[in-house]
C-alpha cells in the first residue's frame, strides 16, 4: 500500500518512501542515487526525487548552475521536489534569490515543485515578502521529542506540508544525551499495543498527522518496517500522548546560526 499528499501546486507525492527518495548535494551521493534509481528498473514516474541545493550554491545563477550540477549526477532531465537546504539569515539576499532561481526552474518545467527545508516561521515570513510562489514543502526536524509546533503551524497557515526529517528520532541516538526515542517507555507501550516496533508508531504518527516522513536505513529489514505502517491506527489519546514527548531541544544545527563561514563547502561539478 502506497499514501500520496497532494502538494499546494496540485503535484502528488508519496507521504513516505520509498517510491519517494530524498537526497542532497551536499551529501555527496546525488550520482549513487541516480545509478540505484536506474538500475531498479523502474519507470522515471514511479520514482518521486527530491533533492536540495546546499548553500554555498546560493544566488540566482549559482542556484541556477547547482540544479544543474545535482540533474546531471541523478541522471535526470528533471526533478520532482527542489528545495533549499537551509536559510542564510545572515545573507538572505542569497537565499531570496536562490529561491527565485527555484521559480524560475518550476516555471521552465526543470522541475515539479519547489520548497525549503529547516525554514523558521521568520524565514518563511521573509521568504514571501519577494516570493511569487509558495513553497511547497517545509522539510524540518520533527520527532516526537522535538515536534516544532510553531514550525508546523506556520507551514499551515500557508499551505506548507510540513516534511519530517529524522521522523523518528535517530538523531536523539547519535547526538542525545539522554533517553532515545526508541526507548521511550511511553511510545514503547503504545507500541506494544499494537503489536508495533516504536519505529512504525512514530511513522504512523507523522502520516495520521498529515505529515510526510522520510526515515533513514540501511538495512533491508528495517526498511520494509517502516514501510509496514498502513495496517493499525493510533487512538486520540494515543497522538496526544506521543505529541507530549516534545521537550523542545533540537537535535541538528540552530537554523539562526547557520552561516557560509561556518558551514559553506564546495559541491563538486561531478
Amino acid at each position: 500500500m502506497t499514501m500520496n499528499v497532494a502538494l499546494n501546486n496540485g503535484v502528488q507525492m508519496p507521504a513516505l518512501g520509498y517510491r519517494l527518495i530524498d537526497t542532497v548535494a551536499a551529501y555527496d551521493n546525488e550520482r549513487e542515487v541516480g545509478q540505484a534509481i536506474d538500475h531498479s528498473g523502474l519507470a522515471r514516474d514511479e520514482v518521486f526525487i527530491e533533492t536540495k541545493i546546499w548553500i554555498s550554491d546560493y544566488g540566482y545563477d549559482q542556484t541556477l548552475h547547482g540544479f544543474d550540477k545535482s540533474a546531471g549526477k541523478l541522471g535526470v532531465d528533471r526533478i520532482d521536489l527542489l528545495i533549499l537546504h537551509q536559510a542564510l539569515p545572515t545573507r538572505f539576499d542569497l537565499t531570496q534569490e536562490a529561491y527565485r532561481a527555484l521559480e524560475t526552474l518550476l516555471a521552465d518545467g526543470r522541475v515539479r515543485a519547489i520548497g525549503v527545508s529547516n525554514f523558521m516561521p521568520g524565514h518563511l515570513d521573509t521568504l514571501l515578502e519577494q516570493a511569487t510562489v509558495v513553497p511547497a514543502v517545509n522539510q524540518v526536524e520533527v520527532h516526537p521529542y522535538f515536534t516544532q509546533p510553531a514550525v508546523q503551524s506556520a507551514d499551515a497557515a500557508h499551505g506548507i506540508l510540513t516534511q519530517a526529517w529524522s521522523p523518528i528520532g535517530g538523531i536523539t541516538s547519535y547526538r542525545g544525551t539522554g533517553t532515545s526515542t526508541f526507548d521511550d517507555p511511553a511510545i514503547a507501550s503504545i507500541a506494544a499495543a499494537h503489536g508495533k516496533t516504536p519505529a512504525q508508531v512514530m511513522i504512523r504518527w507523522h502520516l495520521r498527522e498529515g505529515r510526510s516522513a522520510i526515515p533513514k536505513s540501511v538495512r533491508p529489514e528495517r526498511i520494509a518496517e517502516n514501510f509496514d505502517v498502513f495496517d493499525f491506527e493510533l487512538a486520540p489519546a494515543e497522538l496526544k500522548a506521543l505529541d507530549a514527548l516534545d521537550t523542545g531541544v533540537r537535535g541538528g544545527p540552530e537554523p539562526d546560526d547557520v552561516t557560509l563561514e561556518a558551514y559553506g563547502r564546495s559541491i563538486p561539478e561531478a
